[in-house]
């Protein structure tokens, strides 16, 4: 009795040592998740969308802003706007360190959630969420995306516990962030096809109620409960908007919200990237090209199963022989046979795993410039198309759990939804992957785990061959995405190199690390700003710099970035007009800063600029095809600017 007493007592000991061991590991890893997002804060200099944001943070408003941008992302720019009114919000680094949190509580939300509500591993959950913040390649000051991946993941843990748990709060409160979420970005419209995993879910209650009471009284019970369900969400949903158009009306009126929205899709007849067919068929176009990659592998794991059935013959013929009495030898031998047939096919699927990988690395499949997109790209689709097949497997599998149906299809969506709205295929989706990357490990690792073979009529087939080349896959995309974490930090498209100088004259980008040449143009234009007092003055910006009006602290007088494409010429010029009424009415002269290559072309025509730009025909052909930029030239010459500084980079216009 008291050895008993004894083994309860130890038994009871070693679950508190392993429940404290899991609580001190669970607490390193939420440490490393809110910290990890923040590595970058003080790493390179953006001349494009970081600054461009705060400018429009800083200076909210139909005064500074384009008014499409103001209420087609709203409530971006408003959360915005607060938090560049944070302690030491007026810098770079300060913001910088304001947005990323974001990612943070993104990570440490679906770690909680992956471990605690989906019963995870701790080590899958963290490694998930690590590689889903080693992807987030969108600067973090693009609110209108980070705080949109928020609402819409706080939607889905919302509806996961509202649906599994019976809470009516909870439907409710993903309505709520859905209905935001338009107001965070107009085009978060589509995100209502949420509402398609409640109705699957009632179907499936349905139907495993249906095995044990009446057909008819569980006809009535799944339209009650549908119905309830969705006008739950629904409630939500038109609340938000209720509430978040009424703000807007009161403030700016409906008719001016609506005039920015009408422009918005008026865009597209200049920017034809962002028509809806454009959009879609760049997600689509991306996943058909990468099958290019999935059937070559299929076609490995195919063939090394077929090489393996001998081994697999030899080895049930091995099972169904009969004992013999007193054939020690010969079940030595036995014994020796099975475990020689096992270790040929754990050899075989290790090579064969490691040959994929050459393959791929020898085939251009990704690169090691971790500085740029090539690294991630088509492994980041493979791992996406791996999600979204995982995810239709278990929703389809008989046997799968409701709850695992319910994750998985939310999941589906999610990695479909959160492309649609852009214009840059489905790299939104790699920027989103918060569940999406701990589920798709988590699956594998049991496929890995519990899954062992396969039979076809009468033939058992291995799929240690499967086995080897997905451990071999999903070694390369955790490989490949962490050094992209470590190395990328977006400027200008691509990635930042050589970020080890400073500018020692600008508040805004005090400690800011970046290329030795930036360093030295802001240095100087920064001094010109300086002694000429131009800090608050009003500017116009042209050639891909809107960063400059939050580097320089100078408002745009109307829109920072106007060489965008979806900031048409008619708008263009209609502001061009008003400003040089203000110039003659009341004395307001913008300075204007333009990029050098505009300058050499407005100097010296197309010649001058080929020479200079040499093989960037790309960037030439854009600039002598830019409508836009001889209206500025234009009102250059009426209003009498001069150039009055140069650089190697900008030139003022004064």
């Amino acid at each position: 009795m008291k050895r008993t007493r004894d083994a309860e007592s130890r038994e009871r000991d070693r679950a508190k040592t392993a429940e404290r061991m899991k609580n001190v590991l669970e607490n390193i890893f939420v440490v490393v998740l809110a910290f990890y997002p923040l590595r970058h804060i003080a790493w390179g200099l953006d001349l494009w969308d970081t600054g461009y944001n705060y400018a429009n943070f800083e200076y909210m408003g139909t005064r500074h802003m384009d008014p499409m941008w103001l209420f087609s992302t709203y409530l971006a720019n408003g959360v915005g706007s607060l938090i560049s009114k944070l302690p030491n919000a007026g810098s770079l680094l300060g913001m910088n360190l304001y947005t990323g949190l974001f990612v943070s509580i993104l990570a440490l939300t679906g770690f909680l959630f992956s471990c605690r509500v989906l019963k995870m591993p701790l080590w899958i959950a963290f490694v998930g969420e690590i590689a889903a913040v080693s992807l987030c390649w969108c600067p973090t000051a693009l609110l209108y995306n980070y705080l949109t991946y928020v609402l819409l993941l706080g939607c889905v843990l919302l509806l996961y516990q509202g649906l599994t748990r019976e809470k009516k709060w909870c439907l409710f409160g993903a309505g709520v962030c859905l209905g935001a979420n338009v107001l965070v970005r107009f085009s978060n419209l589509p995100e209502a096809v949420l509402i398609l995993a409640v109705w699957a879910y009632d179907l499936i209650l349905w139907r495993e109620h249906r095995k044990t009471s009446g057909e008819e009284g569980e006809k009535k019970s799944f339209r009650s409960g549908l119905l309830r369900h969705t006008l739950w969400c629904l409630m939500g949903y038109l609340s938000a908007l209720a509430v978040l158009f009424g703000y807007i009306h009161l403030r700016y009126g409906l008719e001016n919200y609506a005039e920015g929205i009408r422009r918005l899709f008026a865009m597209t007849d200049k920017a034809t990237d962002y028509k809806a067919a454009s959009m879609l068929m760049g997600m689509i176009n991306t996943y058909v090209e990468n099958m290019y990659w999935v059937k070559r592998i299929g076609v490995l794991a195919a063939g090394g199963m077929i090489l393996l059935l001998p081994v697999g013959w030899m080895q049930a013929r091995l099972d169904r022989s009969p004992k013999r009495a007193g054939g020690g030898h010969a079940g030595a031998v036995k014994s020796g046979a099975r475990f020689l047939m096992g270790a040929i096919r754990i050899v075989f699927s290790v090579l064969l795993g490691l040959g994929m990988i050459g393959w791929l690395y020898f085939r251009g499949f990704c690169s090691w410039a971790f500085y740029s997109y090539d690294s991630i790209l088509r492994p980041g689709v493979l791992f996406l198309m791996l999600t979204m097949l995982i995810a239709a497997v278990r929703i389809l599998y008989p046997k799968s759990p409701k709850e695992e149906k319910l994750i998985g299809g939310l999941i589906l969506l999610v990695v479909l939804v959160t492309s649609i709205g852009s214009n840059n295929g489905v790299y939104p989706s790699l920027n989103n992957l918060f569940l999406a990357a701990p589920y798709t490990l988590w699956q594998s690792f049991r496929f890995l785990r519990y899954v062992s073979g396969m039979r076809i009529r009468r033939m058992e087939m291995s799929l240690l061959p499967v086995k080897g080349l997905l451990t071999a896959f999903l070694v390369l995309c955790l490989f490949q995405f962490g050094m992209f974490g470590v190395s990328f930090v977006f400027a200008e498209g691509t990635g930042v190199q050589d970020p080890d100088s400073y500018v020692e004259n600008n508040q805004v980008l005090e400690r800011i690390r970046m290329s030795e040449e930036k360093a030295r143009w802001m240095t100087e234009l920064s001094a010109y700003v300086e002694e000429n007092g131009l800090q608050g003055q009003e500017v116009i910006l042209y050639g891909n710099i809107p960063a400059l009006s939050y580097y320089l602290q100078m408002p745009s007088a109307f829109n920072p970035w106007c060489d965008l494409d979806s900031y048409s010429a008619e708008q263009m010029k209609l502001d061009l007009a008003a400003t040089a009424e203000e110039i003659r009415s009341q004395g307001r002269r913008p300075a204007i800063i333009v990029e050098r290559n505009y300058v050499t072309y407005l100097e010296g025509g197309s010649s001058a600029l080929r020479e200079l730009l040499k093989s960037d025909s790309k960037t030439l052909r854009a600039i002598e095809e830019d409508g836009k930029w001889p209206m500025l030239a234009d009102f250059m010459e009426q209003n009498g600017y001069r150039p009055d500084y140069s650089n190697g980079k900008f030139t003022v216009y004064r």
